[in-house]
C-alpha cells in the first residue's frame, strides 16, 4: 500500500542537495569555517550526509589525479579552488544515480564497523586518533569514528580502552541503558547479562544513563573508581590498582585468582573455553583457590581441586564435573 504523500516536506532533487554539499565542503576549507553549521545541516537528512560523503570522495579523487598529472607548480591560494571545480564535482556525483538502502549501506559502511571476537578470542583495535580498544572473549563491538564524532556500542562482552583526549570530539560509549563519556582515560568495560561493570584506571570518565539529559545526572569516576549497575542499582566503590590490574590480566592471556571461590573461578574461565565446569554443589563452590593460571588452561584449575581439597573430577561430553 502506497504512502499519501506528505504536504507538509518539500523534497529537494538530488542535483541540489548536491550541489549544496559540493559548497559545503568548499566552505569546509576557509579559515572561518564554522563546523556546527555543517553538522546542523548534516543533521537536517541522511541524504545530505551521503551527499556531503560522495562529494568528499570525488573531490579527493580528483586531488589524487591532478597531482599525478600535473608537475608540481607554485600556487598562490592551493586551498581554493575556483568555482568551476565545485560543477565539475556536483556533475560528476550527478552520474551516480541515487542509491537507495543498498547505496547508504555502501556510503555508511567505512564510517560505522562491527568488531568481535570468538570465545577465548582477543583483537587489538586501533583508529587513526590514536585511540586503541582491546576486546576480551566473545565480545561485540561497534564503532562510528568519524572527524566529527567518536562513538562505539559495547553490544557484550569486555573491552579495555585507551583513549586519545580529544576535547572538541569527546569520545562516548554506549552499553545497554548506560553512557560513558571519556575525559581523557584508560579504562574498561564488562557488560554481563544482568550486570555491567566500568572501571577507570587512568584519567576520568563521565557514567550514567544513556538518556541523561546533563552531567549532573552522571557519576564522575577518578582512578580506582569502580561503578557496578544492575537492573536495580549502581553503585559506586573505591579498590586497588592491583585489583584493577588483576581483572585485566586477559590482557596477558591469564587469569589471577585471590581468595576467590570455585564457583567464581569455574565461571570465569568458562568465558574463555567451550568446554566447561560444573561445580556439582554448592558446599564445592564456596571453596577458595588462588593463583595465576592459563586463560585457556581448565586442567589446571581440576589438578588444583584434586590436589588442595581431595575432591573428584569427571568428564562428561564439554562438561567437566567437579564434586566431592
Amino acid at each position: 500500500m502506497s504512502e499519501a504523500p506528505r504536504s507538509n516536506n518539500h523534497v529537494k532533487p538530488a542535483s541540489d542537495v548536491q550541489a549544496e554539499a559540493a559548497r559545503w565542503l568548499e566552505r569546509s576549507e576557509r579559515a572561518d569555517f564554522n563546523a556546527a553549521e555543517l553538522d546542523a545541516w548534516l543533521a537536517q537528512s541522511p541524504a545530505h550526509t551521503i551527499a556531503f560523503l560522495r562529494v568528499k570522495d570525488v573531490w579527493g579523487r580528483a586531488d589524487r589525479l591532478q597531482a599525478l598529472a600535473a608537475a608540481p607548480t607554485e600556487q598562490t591560494e592551493p586551498q581554493r579552488r575556483p568555482k568551476a571545480i565545485l560543477f565539475a564535482i556536483a556533475a560528476a556525483i550527478g552520474a551516480i544515480a541515487v542509491l537507495g538502502v543498498a547505496g547508504t549501506r555502501y556510503v555508511l559502511a567505512p564510517y560505522e564497523r562491527t568488531y568481535s571476537t570468538d570465545i577465548g578470542g582477543r583483537e587489538l583495535v586501533a583508529f587513526a586518533d590514536g585511540t586503541q580498544i582491546e576486546l576480551n572473549t566473545n565480545t561485540v563491538l561497534r564503532a562510528r569514528m568519524t572527524t566529527q564524532s567518536r562513538m562505539v556500542w559495547l553490544d557484550k562482552g569486555e573491552a579495555y580502552f585507551q583513549v586519545k583526549h580529544d576535547p572538541a570530539h569527546p569520545f562516548t560509549v554506549i552499553t545497554g541503558d548506560h553512557r560513558i563519556t571519556d575525559l581523557g582515560t584508560k579504562f574498561f568495560i564488562r557488560r554481563d547479562p544482568g550486570r555491567l561493570e566500568v572501571a577507570l584506571l587512568e584519567g576520568r570518565v563521565r557514567f550514567g544513563a544513556s538518556d541523561a539529559k546533563s552531567s549532573a545526572d552522571s557519576d564522575l569516576l577518578t582512578p580506582g573508581d569502580q561503578a557496578i549497575a544492575t537492573a536495580n542499582s549502581v553503585s559506586v566503590q573505591k579498590i586497588s590498582l592491583t585489583s584493577l590490574k588483576n581483572e585485566l590480566s586477559w590482557r596477558r592471556d591469564m587469569l589471577v585468582f585471590n581468595h576467590t571461590t570455585l564457583a567464581e573461578a569455574a565461571r570465569e574461565i568458562n568465558r574463555y573455553n567451550q568446554s566447561k565446569l560444573v561445580i556439582a554443589d554448592p558446599a564445592v563452590g564456596r571453596l577458595t583457590i588462588g593463583g595465576t593460571f592459563a586463560k585457556n588452561d581448565i586442567g589446571a584449575i581440576t589438578s588444583a581441586a584434586r590436589e588442595l581439597f581431595n575432591l573428584r573430577v569427571e568428564e562428561h561430553g564439554d562438561e567437566i564435573v567437579i564434586s566431592r
